[in-house]
């Protein structure tokens, strides 16, 4: 008897543990719980960390994931609304705010990401088709200021950009994610990239751009040289002419000065003055191998004639 007793006993220890043991569970820190019982969900979703309570052997937990969870779509070749292929790769940010709700619509991550594809994918097609390849691929805060030259030449004009695209696609999208008790928290465009026959066209375009802006540029240095060296050349020209003209100005009354003093002397000895400039010719006229043949009574003689010293 004592042994029944003892073996009931242990029976019973071994029960409550095992109560114990399934009758509680730990909700970690990032995760939140359904509980189910016969495969029905009972009271709230717990989303608390800590320690809780449930009927043993007769409810179940279904965990889940409360942090934020990453999705990344295929990259796709899409058409824009000019009808320009590209391919795009995007990724959003989601996580579950109902566990009741996503239990009982999706049930598993890999239906959840499923439901994504179609309902992200969709909504970048659509978006996409409805706006030009520029709108894509440039920035939100691309203004008309910011333009290239090519870009005015083929009248891009901004309207949207790939920011408020991206907006637009977050508002459509996250429309339809909380009937699965899910939040989209944001989408964005890893990569944005042209198929190979627009690689071409855009590259072509991209050299025939450089190359119209470098003869611009070279037009405009040769017109620059060109009235740098017109200017110059003008500058050149008045420095000369200035400076001929201050020479005939200096020589002018040089010629003036000389002429005074030729004067001054030739006025204090008119005869001495005569006679030097009578020898000067003779040095001028006369050299090593001259030979003259002259009147005697050449005016040039009319010193050696007068040897009386009279003249």
């Amino acid at each position: 008897m004592k042994q029944i007793v003892q073996f009931l006993l242990v029976g019973l220890v071994l029960l409550g543990i095992v109560v114990i043991y399934d009758g509680f569970f730990i909700l970690e820190e990032g995760t939140q719980a359904v509980i189910t019982q016969f495969g029905a969900p009972v009271g709230v979703p717990q989303t608390a960390a800590g320690l809780h309570l449930k009927v043993p052997f007769i409810q179940h937990v279904n965990l889940f994931d409360k942090r934020i969870q990453i999705w990344d779509g295929d990259a796709n070749q899409i058409p824009t609304g000019d009808k320009t292929y590209v391919y795009l790769d995007v990724t959003a940010r989601w996580r579950i705010t109902d566990a009741l709700k996503y239990m009982q619509a999706v049930k598993t991550e890999a239906q959840a990401q499923s439901m994504l594809d179609d309902i992200i994918d969709g909504t970048v097609r659509d978006l996409v088709n409805k706006n030009d390849l520029i709108e894509i691929i440039r920035s939100s805060d691309w203004t008309a200021d910011t333009m290239t030259v090519l870009d005015k030449d083929l009248g891009l004009a901004p309207k949207n950009g790939r920011d408020v695209i991206t907006n637009y696609i977050i508002e459509t999208a996250a429309r339809a994610t909380p009937q699965y008790g899910i939040e989209l928290i944001d989408v964005m465009f890893k990569r944005v990239n042209y198929i190979e026959s627009v690689r071409i066209k855009v590259y072509d375009r991209m050299i025939s751009e450089r190359k119209r802006i470098a003869a611009e540029k070279r037009s405009t240095g040769e017109g620059q040289k060109a009235e740098i060296l017109g200017t110059v050349d003008r500058e050149l020209n008045v420095i000369i002419s200035k400076a001929k003209r201050d020479a005939i100005g200096i020589r002018g009354k040089a010629d003036a000065e000389a002429s005074r003093i030729f004067g001054n002397a030739y006025n204090q000895d008119p005869e001495f003055y005569s006679f030097t400039k009578t020898l000067e010719s003779y040095q001028d006229i006369i050299g090593d191998k001259t030979s003259l043949v002259l009147s005697s009574n050449s005016d040039i003689f009319q010193y050696l004639k007068s040897i009386d010293g009279k003249r």
